[in-house]
């Protein structure tokens, strides 16, 4: 699969830490070289993309690409292993043309506590032997804090994608991170107007934040030919337009026995009305099987439960549903960008662009069987996508990385 200026090699160098002791078994050697690339009156700069879950590798995948085309650049895939199943993140990487990750921490799953502490021992570890010249963090999730933290306390510049954002909900361990993270960094990369303003509030220098867009939407166009022409859809017994996607992971939905069987049971009801396709995230299913909902879940023949998917394949039926439920950030963001209505099963998220501008609706649970049919009966004109929203966003970063880094 050509991206970007050509295509990625496959086999990279693999570095690993030990999971329980954390030791590096790796050639520091390596990084040294990299350093070192191209003539010896410009040497390259080493610029580290930390990976660690799903949305991670989506937003990484363009930035990495458009990097590899500079020929001061070298882009280093620094994977913590913090989403460690195949199909939650190697397959991801095929999708989406990435090589190896050039360093594995292999963290593991664990409590918050665990993996950000795990993160950061092995990520120092890691820069103490090889400094990079810039360590870029994406999104929310544990990695993000913790390899900032690492960074940051050595001296290494750092750099947040997807800054600003905020759900304003602080029992989220998301909204934590976030605002932690965008504490410390040096380099603040904005998706939207209120990501801007969030930071300003929070006393951040205005020199330190730069609005680029939205790269979730880069890696949409630079898959488009590929969803479009993947059958999914068909694979799944599936007519376009005439089905529902829905995601479900979020603690407070999923580890709540409660809620997660009104949510369950409120799909069971939608449908009857309109087939569902359910791709369960690995802790979503242990919940749904421990708290014996599977067989009321498996008696329903219109509510397609399948494993997790690949980028391609997943995003294949979102271009052709008729309605998103979920409770994941990117989901939002696409399904504005797309024009689907889109259900969102929280009271609050951090992306309100995308119902200020879009077509997401924060949805109670308790409303769900009532809100999705009324947006089937009355669909919204469409919208123009939100400023900067436009596949253009790992260009406008690169610049930024060229500026900063001198």
């Amino acid at each position: 699969m050509i991206m970007g200026c050509g295509t990625p090699d496959p086999s990279g160098h693999v570095e690993k830490v030990d999971k329980e002791s954390h030791v590096i078994n790796d050639s520091l050697q390596h990084q040294a070289a990299l350093k070192n690339r191209g003539s010896l009156s410009t040497p390259r700069k080493t610029i580290h993309l930390i990976a660690a879950a799903r949305p991670n590798f989506m937003k990484m995948a363009p930035l990495y690409h458009a990097l590899k085309c500079e020929s001061w650049a070298e882009p280093v895939i620094v994977h913590t292993g913090q989403h460690y199943d195949f199909k939650m993140s190697d397959t991801f990487f095929k999708d989406l043309g990435l090589p190896e990750a050039h360093i594995h921490l292999g963290v593991g799953s664990g409590t918050h506590a665990e993996q950000t502490g795990r993160t950061m021992i092995a990520y120092e570890a890691q820069i103490m032997g090889a400094r990079p010249d810039l360590t870029i963090v994406i999104g929310d999730v544990n990695s993000t804090v913790a390899a900032s933290l690492a960074a940051v306390k050595l001296g290494i510049k750092t750099a947040h994608l997807e800054a600003g954002l905020r759900s304003f909900d602080r029992t989220m361990p998301e909204e934590i991170n976030r605002i932690v993270t965008d504490a410390v960094c040096d380099l603040l990369w904005t998706p939207s107007s209120d990501g801007d303003a969030n930071l300003l509030r929070e006393g951040i220098a205005p020199e330190k934040i730069e609005r680029v867009g939205n790269i979730m939407i880069d890696s949409l166009e630079m898959m488009r030919p590929a969803i479009e022409r993947d059958e999914e859809v068909a694979r799944q017994g599936l007519t376009p337009g005439r089905y529902g996607v829905t995601t479900i992971h979020r603690p407070a939905n999923v580890d709540d026995p409660a809620e997660l069987e009104k949510i369950c049971e409120s799909l069971i009801t939608l449908a009857e009305r309109l087939p569902l396709i359910f791709p369960i995230h690995p802790r979503t299913r242990k919940n749904i099987e421990r708290n014996g909902l599977s067989p009321r879940l498996a008696a329903c023949k219109n509510l397609h439960l399948v494993e997790p998917l690949g980028y391609v394949q997943f995003m294949n039926l979102v271009f052709n549903c008729r309605i998103a439920i979920t409770d994941s950030g990117g989901i939002q963001e696409e399904t504005t960008y797309l024009n689907i209505p889109c259900l969102t099963l929280r009271p609050n998220t951090e992306r309100p662009i995308t119902i200020t501008q879009g077509t997401n609706r924060l949805c109670p649970i308790e409303q769900l069987e009532s809100e999705a049919p009324r947006i089937l009966n009355h669909p919204e004109p469409m919208k123009p996508a939100p400023d900067l929203w436009d596949g253009k966003t790992a260009s406008r970063v690169v610049d930024s990385i060229r500026r900063f880094l001198g």
